[in-house]
């Protein structure tokens, strides 16, 4: 069940990121690769809480 959740989050987060980019696809190119840092980035903290939770559970 754990597991499920933290998929879930990961997913929304992931489809969101993927979302927002086909919703605005007029930006100019320096806005986009704000966004995709910025999905990389959000992505990234999303691994390290998934794995933070996973160590505090144990």
């Amino acid at each position: 069940m754990r597991n499920g959740f933290l998929s879930g989050v990961t997913t929304g987060i992931v489809l969101g990121a993927t979302a927002g980019m086909l919703i605005v696809p007029q930006l100019d190119r320096s806005t986009r690769k704000k966004i995709r840092r910025t999905s990389r980035t959000m992505i990234g903290m999303a691994g390290n809480v998934a794995g933070n939770m996973r160590s505090m559970m144990r």
